[in-house]
């Protein structure tokens, strides 16, 4: 679905992206991780074309993301941004859905279609002005005009950001059931605790360089890699290490819980 091959990226000022290769396989649900500055978002643009890299190659669904149009490429992959703002840009609910719907589905009834099960899953009202709307509700927003699009390949950089735990919730129970379908997500994340019970696999960054690259359940108890990155782990892993011996395998709450039972 996507990889990086020894790909560099950089402005005069210097180099944001080091030397990192990587593969991701299609379904997988692969968390982004990293301190702020470490080039996350600078890595997930490299993804769909936004940006070019320098050197080496990022390759989407086969394609050379230098040689094909980003219009062409957003048929593969969709971009969440971290501020809903940067996206919305029509004077309704429904508009804004349909907006994106024009450019990759020809068929007035499949557009129609796909907007009104959008409006339906995220419950959004279609006259509503999406300024009138809380940063929760335009993120919901966000989403729902790109998932509309049904892409093969869901990157979020920072999808929960600014939510309360309800509206944090809701999107990632309908990201976790996209992955379930099929979708592959990329998803940059400082919320640990969101990393550990949605994501499957971590790709770490620091300072432009890929530095891990595993399960979730490994790095989340790997203390040197975490450390080097200035990552803490999700509260459960945290947990586990501080315990010691015996709790190496514990990773959820009903790990832990389980273990506890056992050693009574």
């Amino acid at each position: 679905m996507l990889r990086f091959d020894k790909v560099c990226f950089g402005y005069d000022a210097g180099s944001i992206i080091r030397d990192v290769s990587f593969e991701i396989e299609a379904g997988q649900c692969v968390a982004l991780l990293g301190e702020n500055g470490a080039g996350k978002s600078t890595l997930c643009r490299l993804c769909n074309g936004l940006l070019k890299p320098s050197s080496g190659t990022v390759t989407l669904a086969g394609k050379d993301t230098r040689s094909v149009r980003v219009s062409d490429l957003a048929r593969t992959a969709a971009y969440l941004f971290q501020n809903p703002d940067r996206q919305i840009c029509q004077n309704t609910v429904r508009e804004e859905i349909m907006f994106g719907l024009e450019y990759v589905v020809s068929d007035i009834e499949e557009q129609r279609r796909r907007c009104e099960r959008m409006l339906s899953l995220f419950a959004l009202d279609p006259v509503r002005e999406p300024f009138s709307m809380s940063r929760g509700e335009r993120q919901q927003l966000a989403l729902a005009s790109i998932l509309a699009r049904e892409p093969a390949l869901l990157i979020l950089d920072e999808p929960t950001t600014g939510l309360d735990y309800r509206e944090c919730m809701l999107i990632m129970e309908i990201i976790s059931r996209l992955h379930k379908e099929g979708t592959t997500i990329l998803m940059i994340s400082h919320d640990m605790e969101v990393v550990a019970d949605f994501a499957e696999r971590a790709l770490v960054l620091s300072k432009g360089r890929l530095i891990g690259d595993d399960t979730v359940r490994v790095l989340m108890k790997n203390r040197a890699l975490l450390s080097e990155a200035s990552l803490l782990p999700a509260q459960i892993p945290a947990l586990a290490l501080e315990l010691g011996p015996g709790f190496e395998d514990v990773f959820t709450i009903d790990d832990m819980l389980k273990r506890i039972k056992e050693a009574q």
